[in-house]
């Protein structure tokens, strides 16, 4: 197999693959030839959309979300595509926490006074417990999960969304989105975990905010296209939200001129809630027993994203 290396393989890494018989290319070391014979991509950049589809078997994603790749190309020359599904669910958790702890006990408040922080001892911002809160958590997949069984050990009450409806690890409830409007009246936070695809595309939109009816806490680490940017900074100013945790936003980067930077409610992050540790070592597993699997039985071993759904 010829692999197109469009991630960061290590030395080792690299002997494993050579090893087995493949042959490993840079991308630099990539001309019009070479990008006919390609077999395999391992992550993804500009090049990589140079390669001859037809002859392409399997591209390794980085990430979780896969909206970013060709998907429809893929299925139409019938490319497999696997994702990393799972690896960024625990940092995605703690973050969730963390952000979460900052909000509801007043550190973002003294985070944004600076030198001016001793004030507020005088006039101490809204403070509440985590514990008996009800979250909603939009995708029961594993990020959303793992978020749950957290919330839901601290003694917060937790409801899942999905399309299916099916439980899931975490969760008190798992509903169908058809009973979005209901579950999201009960909320004290809500939670974005989907995958973006057509469907989920401003799904957090000003109808689905004026729905709200508990001025709820919204976090977004899912896909920063998923929320209508214009709803959600009215959302905001309105007091529908009582404010937000924002790891992604759409455009991204956020523009200077965007009312969201001003925001004392509003906690932004660069897109770092999934940061992973040893992060080449987990994504080289999975793509190492993908590509096994793909020489033997020609098929992968796990991951496998369903390129009609998008995730």
């Amino acid at each position: 197999m010829k692999i197109l290396n469009s991630f960061s393989l290590e030395p080792a890494q690299r002997q494993v693959l050579e090893k087995a018989g493949h042959t490993v290319i840079e991308e630099d070391q990539l001309d019009a030839t070479t990008a006919q014979q390609i077999d395999v991509i391992y992550g993804w950049h500009a090049a990589s959309a140079t390669v001859n589809y037809d002859h392409l078997q399997f591209v390794q994603a980085m990430s979780a979300g896969v909206d970013y790749l060709p998907l429809a190309d893929f299925a139409k020359h019938h490319v497999l595509l696997a994702n990393t599904s799972g690896i960024h669910a625990e940092p995605i958790a703690e973050y969730v926490l963390g952000a979460l702890f900052t909000i509801s006990r007043g550190i973002l408040p003294a985070i944004r006074a600076g030198r001016q922080m001793w004030s507020l001892r005088q006039e101490r911002p809204p403070m509440t417990l985590l514990k008996g809160l009800t979250v909603v958590i939009f995708g029961t997949g594993h990020i959303g999960s793992t978020i749950a069984s957290k919330l839901h050990a601290l003694g917060l009450h937790t409801i899942g969304v999905s399309a299916h409806g099916r439980p899931a690890a975490g969760f008190e409830d798992v509903v169908t989105d058809a009973e979005t409007k209901r579950v999201i009246r009960t909320a004290d936070i809500v939670i974005n975990a989907l995958p973006l695809t057509p469907a989920t595309r401003h799904f957090y939109n000003e109808e689905f905010f004026a729905a709200l009816d508990r001025q709820p806490i919204f976090v977004n680490i899912g896909r920063g296209a998923s929320v209508e940017t214009a709803a959600l900074v009215q959302a905001l100013q309105s007091q529908q939200l009582r404010a937000a945790v924002l790891d992604v936003v759409d455009p991204e980067p956020l523009p200077q001129t965007s009312p969201l930077w001003d925001m004392d409610q509003v906690l932004l992050t660069p897109h770092i809630s999934g940061t992973v540790p040893h992060l080449r070592d987990q994504v080289f597993k999975i793509f190492n027993e993908n590509l096994q699997a793909l020489v033997s039985r020609g098929q992968l071993a796990s991951h496998q994203v369903d390129l009609s759904r998008g995730y």
